[in-house]
């Protein structure tokens, strides 16, 4: 095994490139859906539709990006000059997707919704696609990927509790009542820390290990690849079913609290518990070293499922403790899941590799594909649900529309992380591992 060891300035700026979108990527992922129908002034199904537009283009763009990093020749590599050619565009369609332009009629704000909402998906595909991409070039020690993909989950999941935590106070700190003006600055703030921080990444990582005779292969001879790398498929269904759990949940939470619980302000405190992710995070590198990474993500599963049987309950009892003490249990479970996910890609990226194909461009576009299209579906599946329902945004809601926020919040997460546990143990990674060291 290569005894190479990164410099922990380059572990530190790969680590904060996830922090970076992250910054963004939470605000969308979390409160987006509300902004559209509480705040923007887009009705339920509005946004359902602009949520299953964007997603479906999203798809097809990871396939591109991931096809554009493998054919690209730079004397900075393959994945590291994405960082560079695509921080600011990104920046800058994720404030305009906050900013409403109350000087256009309804139907102009919808096309505006369109234009950024579909901009920023291209430019978050552009400049997050490549922090998988690039990781197994970074080292062929995968004992260091691991700790890798645990520092770059750590400041990601690090943010996502900022995110979640603080951006109902920061509203209100630059709104001052205004809601419009206090989406928009907190994310001008996110914004400006976001590009530091990916062009920071840009001028720390190095890539070292591509094997230039086989790293630009043709697009045919890559998904004669893809159908051999059953592993491949089997994570990327994983991350699909994981962004869409997480999806219809989050976006359900500011939904439960307000119409449910009738108190926003626990929002904040609710995804302050998920910090316990971290803990998670924390544990694949001690944990997979004795059981492996399957058997590492499997156990984040059911900790995951565990923690959302105990949300389920309070959820319909009202029990604003004990959802507290559910989100705690589930986010350790859930930082199992999302911290091995560009672990285990990497894996897959270098059992194609074994076959001759270094592609991992397209590779790692499954970790796009499965956010995108999860987010997608999650956020038609809440919108949907909620519009069928009876929704009317700033009201007092109906039964019905009461139980559909409790269905998308409790019961549906419950449901697919048992889908998630099926699907995961066709994963094959002593077939990877084999594979990976008769290379070496």
């Amino acid at each position: 095994m290569s005894k190479w060891r990164t410099s922990i300035p380059e572990r530190v700026s790969y680590g904060l490139s996830d922090a970076a979108d992250n910054l963004v990527f939470q605000m969308m992922t979390t409160y987006l859906l509300f902004f559209y129908t509480d705040v923007f002034g887009l009705t339920a199904s509005e946004a359902a539709i602009l949520f299953v537009v964007a997603r479906v283009c999203d798809v097809f763009e990871s396939l591109i990006i991931g096809v554009m990093i493998d054919n690209t020749h730079s004397k900075y590599g393959k994945s590291r000059p994405f960082f560079l050619w695509y921080a600011f565009p990104y920046v800058i369609f994720a404030v305009l997707t906050f900013a409403t332009p109350n000087f256009l009629p309804h139907s102009g704000k919808l096309i505006w919704a369109y234009v950024t909402y579909l901009g920023l998906g291209f430019f978050y595909t552009a400049v997050n696609l490549p922090i998988t991409s690039i990781l197994p070039t970074m080292t062929d020690n995968e004992q260091e990927t691991t700790l890798l993909g645990v520092i770059r989950q750590f400041f990601g999941s690090s943010v996502q509790i900022i995110v979640g935590t603080f951006t109902i106070p920061l509203v209100a700190l630059f709104g001052k009542g205004d809601q419009q003006k206090g989406f928009l600055g907190t994310i001008i703030l996110f914004g400006v820390i976001s590009l530091a921080l990916i062009l920071n990444t840009f001028f720390h990582v190095r890539e070292r290990f591509t094997d230039k005779t086989i790293s630009h292969q043709p697009l045919k001879d890559v998904w004669g690849m893809l159908k051999q790398n059953k592993p491949w498929m089997v994570i990327s269904i994983v991350i699909f079913l994981y962004w869409l759990t997480t999806s219809i949940k989050n976006q359900t939470t500011i939904y439960y609290f307000k119409y449910v619980i009738r108190n926003e302000n626990l929002v904040s405190w609710a995804n302050s518990f998920t910090f316990t992710a971290l803990i998670g995070v924390v544990a694949i590198y001690f944990i997979s070293a004795r059981l492996g990474k399957k058997q590492t993500m499997l156990l984040g599963i059911v900790t995951g499922f565990v923690g959302q049987i105990i949300i389920s309950i309070a959820a319909y009892s009202e029990n604003v403790p004990m959802i507290f003490t559910g989100v705690f249990i589930n986010s350790i479970g859930n930082g199992f899941i999302i911290g091995l996910v560009s672990i285990m890609i990497a894996d897959t990226i270098r059992y194609g590799t074994s076959m001759g194909i270094q592609a991992e461009g397209v590779l790692a576009s499954t970790d796009d594909f499965g956010v995108n299209l999860g987010l997608g579906l999650g956020g038609l599946v809440t919108a949907e649900s909620l519009d069928i329902a009876g929704y009317s945004s700033n009201h007092v809601q109906s039964a019905g529309a009461i139980s559909a926020i409790n269905l998308n919040y409790a019961l549906i997460p419950l449901a697919l992380y048992v889908v998630m546990f099926l699907v995961l143990l066709l994963y094959n990674e002593t077939k990877i591992n084999k594979a990976v060291q008769a290379m070496k």
